[in-house]
């Protein structure tokens, strides 16, 4: 378990979630980890408990509002000086607005913007200074984390999260054409349904669950465990020729 050892790994929206299954595994296959988020308290919490686990050292705490260019660029900043300089970075960070995203015909302008400004706008910044950071290094590895429902029509009823994915989609394959010959290497990974504690305690009816699953041909919901396993393939060294790929971890869902 030492695939990603000597590197240290930046994630973003890591202190749940999948972005905190991706930290955590990276951890464990050898990685210095960045926990990163708005959430300091609960930042700090993962980082205690993977240093309980793997030892000091192994992980830093970044309080970070990835909408805000400054706060962005500081946090890099900080990496920089501290010696956590990231050769990796999954941009995991999001926002799905349930309850409040809706068909573009009902759809509340502030609704838009706020999802605009953390997916898009977010993971453009992150990547940016990502991008900036690997050039003066000499190249790495960055993951973004996209949607089925940015392939697909398939979440008509969340117009805005739909339309950041697709964007992040687009966003990863010309980052990728333009830094290749720089080392920087630029990926994203489409999760389907994944049971994460957000969504079961959003998605608690047992009929729609079942409704889920039964399309889904591998007949079973995606696991934070089925996503940080790809990841950990696309920050190591085996997917040294994978760039500006879109790598779906959906059970075949958007393959029907």
């Amino acid at each position: 378990m030492s695939r990603l050892a000597s590197r240290t790994a930046l994630v973003t929206g890591a202190a749940s979630g999948i972005g905190l299954a991706v930290a955590t595994r990276f951890a464990r296959e050898g990685a210095r980890v960045v926990i990163a988020d708005r959430d300091a308290d609960a930042a700090r919490t993962a980082v205690d408990r993977l240093s309980a686990e793997l030892g000091e050292g192994t992980a830093y705490a970044l309080t970070m509002d990835i909408s805000s260019e400054p706060a962005v660029e500081a946090g890099y900043a900080e990496l920089a000086e501290a010696g956590w300089t990231p050769d990796v970075v999954v941009a995991n960070a999001g926002v799905q607005l349930f309850g409040q995203d809706a068909k573009i015909a009902d759809l509340d302008l502030a609704v838009w913007q706020r999802t605009v400004d953390v997916n898009l706008t977010g993971t453009m910044l992150t990547v940016k200074h990502a991008v900036r950071a690997m050039l003066a290094s000499g190249g790495g590895s960055i993951i973004l984390t996209g949607s089925p429902t940015g392939l697909t029509g398939e979440g008509n009823d969340f117009t805005s999260y739909s339309t950041t994915k697709a964007g992040i989609h687009g966003l990863t394959r010309t980052v990728a054409a333009a830094y290749a010959k720089d080392g920087i290497r630029v990926n994203a990974v489409i999760p389907g349904y994944t049971e994460t504690p957000l969504v079961t305690s959003i998605s608690d009816d047992p009929e729609e669950r079942a409704a889920i699953v039964g399309r889904i041909p591998l007949g079973r919901p995606g696991t934070p465990a089925d996503v940080e396993g790809v990841m950990v393939f696309l920050a190591s060294d085996d997917a040294a020729f994978a760039t500006g790929a879109l790598f779906r971890v959906d059970g075949g869902m958007t393959s029907l």
